[in-house]
């Protein structure tokens, strides 16, 4: 009777041993957790980080509600720059022309120092395109203008093109609208259909988290940072409730509610409050003032009361965020995944390993991350080559300056960011894993066992599994019929 109930247990218990494991304890908790999702740590852990990270999340959430603006501070379009409203337009005619009969003949240019031909003398003779424009949004759809693009003009218009016009209500009428811009919506859209695609296909279920996290993201950026600031609020408070806000809400929804994303969130956290530190000290030490581009005048000169430093300051923390989580996202699951290959590896060996792979990470991100900002500043590089400027004379002025010290601070973080997070899921991965096989083994309980799951826990097997089962298995300190002494907590 005893052999069928043991044989009907096995069938049924889907963490039962094989012969095989019977001699090997750490090989069963292998078998447990091998290739499922990552385990929790035990409760006691668990509200050990649920009281570092609940206090936290709701002091974001009382941030959110205390600084939540409430939308944009209504203003008036000044017509300069960015700064003027905008309508949809479609070309409806493009005729040729003589450049002399609309007056937009070309200026000689004066010959160059080497002797070559002025630039543009290709385009001498050509003719003129003399555009028709209709407005089809707005209190004046339906109004036509004209516009005359040289042969020496970057942009060219096709009959039937939709553009975008500026308008200036002051003008006289016939100069209230000018082309600023082209229609990109629709290879835009299509160009997100497609990586959204890429995501789903790819990463099924969790490409759709992703994706939502995503959007969750912009909504956080439009809806409260960017009003917030326009408000008059701190840069730097918004910047740190807003970004603590994305990470939250990207981190778990992306990855679970678990012990192993709270690690990474506190990772993340931890490089965050330095990035900040950081920052402050050297934008105040190298006397940046944050104001380097006619975007950024633009923007102070509309609200003189943004503080363009703390604008700046924000900007790297916002923008550190993104490759912030996948360094602690991914050094976290190379410790819980190192931990399922080993449970016999203590924490030390466990960040060892994972600083292995951890330091492969920072060589190409910190990579990354210095092309990214050069490639962005590409232009301005181009501008100091052209000048002759020296090495030192362009690092240190304040327009190269400033993306230098936003690329070094950054990447800092992200440095700091793999010691850091792999040190702490070291840590929270192996507590509460006390020896219960060979002398020095931590492989211990299994990490979801909860305390006084009994002696049984860490090889596969439940609480009630029969006596006779449990004193076939060589190697348990336990005495008859199973009831082996439990592990104090």
């Amino acid at each position: 009777m005893r052999r069928s109930e043991q044989g009907a247990r096995a069938s049924c218990d889907d963490r039962a041993v094989s012969p095989h494991e019977h001699h090997h304890p750490s090989a069963a908790h292998s078998h447990a957790h091998g290739h499922g999702p990552a385990a929790p740590v035990s409760r006691h852990l668990r509200k050990v980080i649920a009281a570092v990270l609940i206090p936290f999340a709701t002091a974001v959430a009382v941030g959110l509600v205390l600084l939540w603006p409430g939308g944009a501070p209504p203003h008036k379009p000044s017509g300069v720059g960015f700064d003027q409203p905008t309508e949809q337009a479609r070309v409806i005619k493009v005729a040729e022309v003589n450049c002399a009969d609309v007056h937009a003949e070309q200026q000689p240019q004066p010959p160059s120092p080497t002797g070559q031909p002025p630039a543009g003398g290709a385009d001498k003779g050509k003719p003129c395109q003399q555009t028709t424009i209709k407005v089809t949004t707005g209190k004046n759809t339906g109004r036509t203008f004209r516009t005359v693009v040289t042969p020496d003009a970057l942009r060219h218009y096709t009959t039937g093109q939709d553009v975008v016009v500026s308008y200036s209500p002051k003008a006289p009428k016939e100069l209230q609208y000018a082309v600023s811009d082209v229609d990109r919506t629709l290879p835009m859209w299509i160009l997100a259909a497609i990586f959204a695609f890429a995501v789903v296909i790819v990463g099924r279920l969790r490409g759709v988290l992703a994706l939502v996290a995503l959007a969750a993201s912009f909504v956080v950026l439009t809806l409260f940072i960017l009003p917030a600031i326009l408000q008059g609020s701190d840069p730097l408070v918004v910047a740190v409730v807003g970004g603590s806000a994305i990470m939250l809400i990207a981190l778990y929804l992306c990855h679970g509610l678990t012990a192993r994303t709270s690690v990474a969130v506190l990772g993340t956290l931890a490089s965050l409050l330095l990035i900040g530190l950081l920052g402050s000290v050297f934008i105040n030490w190298a006397l940046l003032t944050g104001n380097t581009d006619d975007t950024t005048g633009l923007v102070h000169g509309l609200y003189p009361d943004i503080e363009i430093r703390g604008l700046l300051l924000a900007g790297i923390i916002i923008g550190s965020l993104g490759v912030l989580d996948d360094v602690t996202v991914t050094q976290t699951a190379a410790v819980w995944e190192l931990k399922e290959a080993d449970p016999s590896a203590g924490w030390r060996k466990l960040y060892g390993a994972a600083m292995r792979i951890g330091r492969d990470h920072i060589a190409s991100v910190v990579n990354t991350l210095v092309l990214a900002y050069a490639g962005a500043a590409l232009p301005l590089l181009l501008l100091f080559s052209i000048a002759q400027s020296s090495v030192g004379t362009v690092a240190t002025s304040e327009v190269v300056a400033e993306e230098v010290i936003r690329t070094l601070v950054g990447s800092i973080g992200l440095v700091a960011a793999v010691p850091l997070t792999t040190l702490l899921a070291a840590l929270v991965v192996s507590a509460d894993r006390k020896a219960t096989g060979a002398p020095g083994s931590d492989s211990g309980a299994a990490i979801g066992e909860e305390p006084g799951a009994g002696p049984l826990a860490g090889v596969g097997v439940s609480a009630d599994t029969p006596a006779s089962v449990v004193e076939s298995r060589p190697g348990r300190r336990g005495g008859r019929g199973g009831r082996g002494r439990r592990r104090k907590r």
